[in-house]
This record gives structure tokens, C-alpha cells and sequence, in this order.
């Protein structure tokens, strides 16, 4: 009966402890839920989400469009960002049949082995620094609509190996410390939910950063369109024949445009068909807002050089067609976006591509070279009587075949696609912060919207976030070490100090009863 006794109280015992133990891991939980809850107040409170648009000091928004990088691939060791070394952040990754690997296969690239890289890495993210610093070449991982959704496996994110064409290569991720731009992303915002607004290629996402849609192409070539296989239940299986464009009509792949500049090999019915959708373009000029299309190489191109690398997006529709004055206006060369800043016609709105030299796409550009060219730009509007009154946005147009833990949100049958990296530059960008706000590709448009007073162009972009979390417009962000600057400051610290006393109050009352009733066994 005493040994009865003993076990039952050892029992008790342990059974208090363990309910104790949930109770705490429930305070926790409830505590980490008002801090979200106290942050979410603290952004609402702030001058960015009480702002007006006509009180902000951004007059001028720069969107620096590269190409082909996920978050994880650039950003994955930023500190405080959810990258690789959160919980769960390295997937291990499967066959088509489910089966996991043993290792990585050996990566490839252009098709062919990269003695570079050891032929049995680890089945886990790896970092390509070890064998191909950020300024050699790499290989070029297929990432295209279809097989990103075949990758992406369902939100699992555990075939990118599978449905890659170069191997292992697609687990790799760069050391963020010796990016170029890593000290812009560190000494302003950095967004680490932010997505390519579409699945697959570049010219997709262009499309969708210049009308917040996919293009249509109405019985196109039967050889142009693709076949992709799905099981009863509609889920995507494969792609027995890969193609530009949807059994539906729509263009979802990279395809040249009708008018130039063009691939002169490709006969005019294999070109994509002038668009009409409504963009964001038109919007501006229509609401009197000045802005450009900043294409790397646009002079020589029109000249008959080779453009590759290039999606300049409003060549594709019938507004900016050959011989108009629209496109004479609006599509300009690089060399002009400096030009702009030097002699003071730097139009409200600034869109910059890059030729393939420095876009940043593996297989023909490197991540140092091309990141040191933006980093020459972004000093170069830094040290511009613009940089008062700019926002510049560097982001990436799609995930370039490369892995990323995060699954993305679901929207609709066009995305969003991967995450990718999104910097935030600007005196009124908060000081080395992550942004953790979900933003997509149309979250760009949203914000150009928001400034000028631009009605939404469809319900994608009028549902995004806005990227006002990102900006703090009653401090000057003093990373370029110029004095700081005020807009008003007593409101605007008054409000946030109050911000912080109710939260924090909030927070320690409600810890001190729910740990009380956590001690008493919940």
C-alpha cells in the first residue's frame, strides 16, 4: 500500500509538472501572439500607415528590376529574416516518385558536370560560395511556369531537385555577408515575404509589374503551346510537351514581342500578339504622372544589336507600338536614367531592366558584377538632388530554378510564385529593418497607386499590401550619415511612445494572470 502511494503521488507529480509545463508553453504562445499583436499597433500608429499621400516627401519611386534569385538563394543567412537557419528551413528533398535522396546529384551546368561542386553533397541547402565565389558563372536551373508549380510540389517545397535541369545546383544559396548589396539591405529595409506576383519566367513577372496580368494569346501555333498533364483531382503531374503558351491562350513563358525589339529570326506569327489590358502606364500618363521604361542597352537594340536578356514589357502592347509618340516617350536607355539625375528631368516613376551583362541571371551574369552596377546606381541617386524625395525598390522578377523553404500564398491559377529578396531604399526606409509584411510583385503598383491617386488596375494589385511598413516618413533614415531630418517629429514620437507604454503595459498584465492560472494547473 506505501509503494501504491508513492507511485501515486510520483504520478500526480509528474502529471502536474507536465500540465504545468503546457500551461507555460501556452503563456507562451499567448504572449508571443500580443507582441505580434503590439507590433501590428505600433506600424498602424506610425506616420508611414497614418500618412496621406500628398503629405509624404517621396515625389519619385525607382523600381530596379532584376532577375532570377529567391530569398533563401541571396538572403537565407540575413540575421533576423526568416531564412535557412529557421526550423524546417532545409527541406529535404524528394524524387518524383517521393523517395527521398541520399544526395544531391552532381550539379550541372548548361547540361553538363561542374567539377566545381562535389557530385555527393548533403540532401540539404548548401552554400555555393565554397566552390564558385558570387563572381564566377554558374549554371542556368530551368524555372518556368510549369515546373515551378511541379517544384513547389503543393506547398511541400521538396522537388526542386526533381524538376530541376541542373542537378543539385538548385539547393545552393550565396553567403548573404559578401553580397554587394547586403549593406543597402542591412542598413535599410529588407521584406522577407515578398513574392513574384506569378509563377515561372521573367517576362510573366514584367507583365504583371506593368498591369498586374498574364498576357493573352488567342490560337497561337499549335508547336508554341504546352501540354501540361493532370491527375482526377486536378493537381499538376507533369509536363509531357513544354510550351510558351496555355492550352487556354495564355502566355506564361518567355516569347519576343510584335514590335521591336525583336529577335529578327522569329517570323511575326511566331511574336506575341500586341496586348490591350489596361496598365499601369497608361494610368499614369492619363493621370498626368511622368515615368520612364530604363531598358540597359535600349539604343542598340533599336540599332539591330542582339538584345538578350531584355523583357521591356510595355513594347508588348499596341499603345507603345513602333513610330508612336507613347513609345518614343516612355521607353528610354540607361544611359538616360543617369542622364535624368544630372540635369534634373527625373520623371515621377523610374523602371530600370538590365541587359544580361548585369541582370543578374545565372548562366550569363554573375551576382557580384551585376549587384556592384546597381550599387553604382543606387549611389548615383543617392548623391543626386533626388535622393530628399526617392523610394527605390531593388527586387527580382522570379525565382530563377533556385530552392526557397517558404511556400507561397495562394491567390489564383497565376501565383503569387517563389519569394524572392525586395530592398527598400530610402531616407524615410527604417533603419535596419525586416519587413515580414506579405508583399507580392503587385505590392509595387499598389504603393505607385497610393502616392499619385491611380485607381487599382485589376483585384490583385487593389488586394496587395501596400509597402508603407517598410517606411517611417516622420524620421529620415541616417544610414547615408547625413543629419537627421523631421517631418513632426514631437507627434510623431509622442504617438509612438504611447504606442509602446500600451503595448507593453498590455503585454505584462495579461503575462502576470495567465501565468497565474498556468501555476494553477490551467
Amino acid at each position: 500500500m506505501r509503494e501504491y502511494g508513492v507511485l501515486l503521488r510520483r504520478s500526480v507529480g509528474r502529471r502536474s509538472r507536465r500540465e504545468g509545463e503546457f500551461g507555460i508553453v501556452r503563456v507562451r504562445r499567448f504572449l508571443i501572439g500580443l507582441e505580434t499583436l503590439a507590433l501590428t499597433f505600433l506600424l498602424l500608429t506610425s506616420s508611414a500607415a497614418a500618412a496621406r499621400p500628398a503629405d509624404v516627401p517621396i515625389d519619385h519611386i525607382i523600381v530596379i528590376y532584376q532577375e532570377n534569385h529567391t530569398f533563401d538563394n541571396l538572403y537565407g543567412e540575413f540575421a533576423g529574416a526568416n531564412g535557412l537557419d529557421r526550423p524546417g528551413a532545409r527541406i529535404q528533398q524528394v524524387d518524383r516518385q517521393g523517395r527521398a535522396y541520399r544526395a544531391l546529384p552532381q550539379p550541372l551546368d548548361h547540361g553538363n558536370p561542374d567539377k566545381r561542386f562535389p557530385d555527393d553533397l548533403p540532401n540539404a541547402p548548401f552554400s555555393v560560395n565554397q566552390y564558385a565565389p558570387p563572381g564566377e558563372m554558374v549554371g542556368d536551373p530551368v524555372h518556368g511556369f510549369y515546373q515551378y508549380k511541379l517544384q513547389m510540389n503543393e506547398g511541400r517545397m521538396d522537388r526542386f531537385v526533381a524538376w530541376t535541369n541542373q542537378g543539385g545546383l538548385t539547393m545552393g544559396h550565396y553567403e548573404t555577408k559578401d553580397l554587394p548589396l547586403y549593406p543597402y539591405a542591412k542598413s535599410y529595409t529588407l521584406a522577407d515575404n515578398y513574392f513574384a506576383s506569378a509563377f515561372g519566367e521573367s517576362m510573366l513577372n514584367h507583365f504583371w509589374l506593368f498591369c498586374a496580368c498574364t498576357p493573352v494569346w488567342p490560337n497561337a501555333p499549335a508547336e508554341m503551346v504546352a501540354h501540361p498533364h493532370f491527375d482526377a483531382k486536378g493537381n499538376l503531374m507533369g509536363v509531357p510537351k513544354d510550351g510558351f503558351v496555355t492550352p487556354d491562350g495564355h502566355v506564361v513563358n518567355d516569347v519576343d514581342p510584335f514590335y521591336r525589339p525583336h529577335n529578327p529570326k522569329i517570323p511575326a506569327d511566331h511574336r506575341m500578339p500586341p496586348q490591350t489590358m489596361p496598365n499601369i502606364g497608361e494610368e499614369m500618363t492619363d493621370a498626368g504622372v511622368s515615368w520612364a521604361w530604363y531598358a540597359d542597352g535600349w539604343y542598340d537594340a533599336l540599332a539591330g544589336k542582339a538584345f538578350e536578356g531584355q523583357h521591356p514589357v510595355p513594347v508588348y502592347f499596341k499603345h507603345y507600338a513602333d513610330g508612336t509618340r507613347e513609345k518614343a516617350q516612355h521607353m528610354k536607355d540607361e544611359t538616360d536614367f543617369r542622364a535624368s539625375l544630372d540635369n534634373n528631368t527625373l520623371p515621377a516613376v523610374s523602371f530600370i531592366t538590365q541587359l544580361d551583362t548585369y541582370d543578374e541571371h545565372p548562366g550569363h551574369a554573375t551576382v557580384l558584377n551585376s549587384e556592384k552596377h546597381v550599387g553604382g546606381l543606387i549611389e548615383k541617386v543617392k548623391h543626386s538632388p533626388y535622393w530628399d524625395s526617392t523610394a527605390i525598390i531593388v527586387t527580382y522578377d522570379d525565382f530563377g530554378g533556385w530552392y526557397d523553404h517558404v511556400a507561397p500564398p495562394k491567390i489564383d491559377r497565376w501565383g503569387p510564385g517563389s519569394r524572392v529578396p525586395a530592398l527598400i531604399i530610402s531616407p524615410y526606409a527604417r533603419r535596419g529593418f525586416v519587413d515580414h509584411t506579405q508583399y507580392e510583385t503587385v505590392s509595387i503598383l499598389r504603393f505607385i497607386e497610393w502616392r499619385f491617386g491611380l485607381k487599382s488596375l485589376n483585384e490583385r494589385d487593389a488586394r496587395a499590401n501596400n509597402l508603407l511598413a517598410a517606411f517611417d516618413f516622420g524620421k529620415r533614415n541616417t544610414a547615408d550619415n547625413r543629419s537627421q531630418v523631421s517631418k513632426d517629429p514631437g507627434h510623431a514620437d509622442t504617438v509612438l511612445l504611447l504606442a509602446i507604454i500600451v503595448g507593453l503595459a498590455g503585454i505584462a498584465v495579461a503575462g502576470i494572470l495567465v501565468w497565474r492560472r498556468a501555476r494553477q494547473g490551467w
